[in-house]
């Protein structure tokens, strides 16, 4: 969209800028602390590797940056990609991120201004006493002048400065070569130290500005071709770099040495370069490499101002942050007030923060944004976005991008405790940022999100057309006891035998009784072939339309063939028909009866009354349909019978929380099918749902429609309150089907919103529970609730 800002930062000025942001503290500083991490030589493979683990990140970063040229970077990936939560956590932490290292990089030049100017670690100034202090607030604020002036400005300053410094350290290489000592860099190319992991980890983030200039992306001429080449030569060029002076600098360094007389602390902190520079160049080399650390770290902060201000300013532009960051400046075309208040930011910190401690929280949280960076790109070719149309495309998808968040993670793992906690701590202000500012002001979802509902309800869709069109004989439990009503017995058969309509169905209905154990001569339940029981008519003229027209058949329990049937009409045809046998099980519990008798016969549905369970008993124990639930090795149907003689509607009922699962629409279709009903699909969105949920809930509905055999209508119903909306859309419906409350504190003390549904509806109810989705784990169900 039209913002006002100039595009006059062409590819010298992109690319001094990504590599401005990326050599700072990550060449003058940090490669004594890696050497001491990993012992040895090795911290130049570190170095290496490092960039390769950063690669995936930037080649998905410039595709995108490609299709979106806008200001933000990585948040807009994010946000367009994973949704306004994860873009939220991506701005909000980077804008922070950015901040403190731009800080830490004004003062962190101390070290070399003390090597040449020793006599200043003890002045002493008003106010601030280090002078450090009082010199970093000058410099960022000419800096925030520059970047509200005028971004060419910034853009030509910043290619000034990494100019000079890659000249400076071309010539430490050179000059320094030859004085390397070749059993100092013995090992410089290896893997396997101990300690070769946690030092790729702490140097990963030298380069975690490599995708900072697609933060300016709006502001780049032929971004199409200018942002890859910046971002990608800009990390070959600092890869290059970086490993070449490591391993100069190691190898003229004793750095055992230096720390034993005190030119390093005992983590290996300090001006390494400039010592290194003193060995190998003397007196002009100290000068010329503290001049070069002073301007790498100025335009570290200088690139962190620039890009970082860019954050605000993209997310006011989505409704993530308040208009005033989005406004831009009359007189100089620059993002005034979001650079003013990230300087302000700078300021502050430089001032009063321990900044060497709070700036180690934006490390592992970097790490998280690489990762998220790869997932976006992900969720833009998976979502299969029409406008999503980049002129660069990075090579070797999905591999090069999962190779990228495999290394992300194994970094993480590394990266210390501290570091991992700030990072907490950042996702943590951002979450609740986005809860307490953004939510309630934007109306709109990311690609993956989009794209993940898309395949999930196609597979959905997938598997029950599979279900309906199996062949295989599906074979059916009706479970009664004592306590299950003649009603509920004879509907209960009733649904169990309308199967038929689809599929070959062989029905048991089976009662199970509870006998002392002393009655039971074996340690095992008894099971013997029952007659037709009293609640079915003896006549057949008697039985219900519904009722097979075969005659009883018994079949074999345990392995073992208890009787024949008794007529050839018993036996299953090759179309769809359903066979009825009856039994009684004698056991000790009842239960565990249900479950072995599933196991043994290998049924492929249970059927058995609900018992409504009030809190108390939920809280202090299970119902016997929660432990059939929790334990049956088949999948189970929970019968609320209210009775339903005459049916013409059938709802099915979803409140939300994933697809439906086939067996609901396999057994309301089969049921339609006999009754001649209608089926009603009934899905609840948030009332504050983006309108492309609604799209995809109807579509899936539509795809769901085409499988069954009967007329059906959608019905998907925005509202705040899931229970009371679907149970006034399921209004006149003869029955309900739906699914089962899982069992969790929530539902232990409000029992459920399936159960919470059934209570609220005045006709008979079919609760189901696949076995698969028993399995379903609580991420799992966040997510399908999260998508659907």
């Amino acid at each position: 969209m039209p913002s006002g800002l100039k595009r006059d930062l062409g590819l010298p000025a992109t690319t001094a800028i990504a590599v401005g942001a990326m050599v700072g503290s990550g060449i003058f500083i940090l490669p004594g602390l890696a050497y001491m991490q990993v012992g040895g030589p090795s911290v130049v493979m570190a170095f290496l590797v490092a960039s390769i683990l950063i690669l995936p990140a930037a080649l998905s970063a410039s595709e995108m940056a490609t299709a979106m040229p806008e200001d933000g970077g990585s948040y807009v990936y994010v946000e367009r990609g994973m949704g306004p939560l994860f873009g939220t956590i991506a701005g909000v932490g980077n804008w922070f991120m950015l901040a403190f290292k731009g800080a830490l990089a004004l003062i962190g030049g101390a070290p070399y201004v003390i090597y040449v100017l020793p006599a200043i670690e003890g002045t002493a100034v008003p106010v601030f006493g280090d002078p450090i202090i009082p010199l970093a607030l000058a410099v960022a604020v000419l800096f925030i002048v520059l970047n509200m002036v005028s971004t060419s400005s910034t853009g030509s300053l910043q290619f000034a400065i990494v100019g000079v410094m890659v000249v400076v350290m071309a010539v430490f290489v050179a000059g320094g070569f030859g004085d390397i000592e070749p059993a100092q860099v013995e090992g410089a190319f290896s893997i396997g130290e101990p300690g070769f992991l946690a030092a790729t980890a702490l140097v990963f983030i030298s380069y975690a500005g490599v995708i900072k200039v697609a933060a300016v992306a709006e502001e780049v001429k032929d971004p199409g071709r200018v942002i890859p080449q910046a971002m990608i030569g800009s990390l070959v060029l600092t890869t290059i770099l970086y490993v070449a002076i490591v391993y100069v600098a190691i190898g003229i360094v004793d750095i055992e040495a230096a720390i034993a007389d005190g030119q390093l602390d005992d983590s290996g902190e300090g001006a390494i370069m400039a010592i290194a520079a003193d060995q190998a160049l003397g007196t002009i080399g100290v000068a010329g490499v503290t001049i070069a650390a002073l301007m790498a770290l100025a335009s570290t902060a200088n690139a962190g101002l620039l890009s970082g201000s860019r954050f605000p300013f993209a997310m006011a532009r989505d409704g993530l942050a308040p208009p005033k960051f989005e406004a831009v400046s009359s007189r100089f075309n620059t993002p005034a007030f979001a650079v003013g208040v990230t300087g302000g930011m700078m300021l502050v910190m430089i001032a009063f923060l321990p900044i060497e401690q709070v700036a180690k929280f934006g490390s592992a949280f970097q790490i998280i944004v690489f990762i998220l960076v790869n997932l976006a790109l992900i969720g833009f070719r998976e979502g299969a976005i029409e406008e999503y149309d980049p002129e660069f495309v990075a090579p070797l998808y999905p591999w090069v991008q999962i190779f990228g968040m495999a290394g992300g993670f194994l970094v993480l793992t590394q990266i210390g405790t501290v570091p991992l906690l700030g990072a907490a701590l950042i996702t943590g202000i951002s979450v609740i940022y986005y809860y307490a500012y953004v939510r309630d002001r934007i109306e709109r979802e990311g690609a993956a999100t989009a794209g993940l509902r898309e395949s999930v309800g196609t597979s959905a869709v997938e598997r029950t057309r599979e279900l309906f069109n199996a062949k295989r004989e599906y074979d059916v439990l009706v479970a009664i006891t004592e306590e299950t009503s003649t009603s509920a017995r004879r509907d209960m058969l009733r649904v169990a035998s309308d199967l038929g309509r689809l599929r070959s169905t062989v029905v048991s209905v089976v009662e199970f009784l509870d006998v002392p154990s002393h009655v039971l001569t074996e340690e095992h339940a008894q099971v013997s072939t029952g007659s037709v029981p009293d609640w079915i008519a003896d006549d057949p003229a008697e039985r219900p339309d519904w009722y097979p027209d075969e005659e009883p058949q018994a079949m074999t329990s345990g392995g073992q063939e208890v009787a024949e049937p008794t007529t050839e009409s018993s036996k299953l045809s090759e179309e769809h028909e359903t066979a009825i046998e009856y039994r009684k099980v004698n056991s000790e519990d009842h239960r565990k009866a249900m479950a072995d008798f599933a196991t043994y016969e290998e049924i492929d549905l249970l059927l058995m009354e609900r018992q409504k369970v009030g809190r108390t008993s939920r809280l202090f124990g299970k119902s016997e349909a929660d432990w059939v639930l929790e334990n049956a090795p088949c999948d189970v149907a929970l019968v609320e019978d209210r009775g339903f003689e005459e049916i013409e509607e059938i709802a099915v009922a979803n409140r939300g929380g994933g697809p439906y699962d086939p067996l609901k629409l396999l057994i309301a279709d089969a049921i339609a099918e006999e009754t001649g009903a209608e089926i009603n699909l009934i899905r609840a969105i948030p009332a504050d749902a983006v309108e492309t949920k609604r799209e995809s809930a109807e579509s899936y509905h539509h795809e769901l429609i085409s499988t069954l055999t009967v007329p059906a209508r959608s019905t998907v119903l925005e509202t705040d309150d899931p229970i009371d909306g679907v149970a006034r859309f399921v209004g006149d419906a003869d029955l309900l089907v739906t699914g089962v409350s899982h069992r969790g504190l929530r539902d232990e003390i409000f029992g459920g919103t399936a159960n919470q549904l059934v209570d609220a509806v005045d006709c008979t109810a079919i609760q189901v529970q696949t076995h698969d989705a028993r399995k379903r784990g609580f991420v799992e169900q966040l997510l399908m609730e999260y998508v659907f």
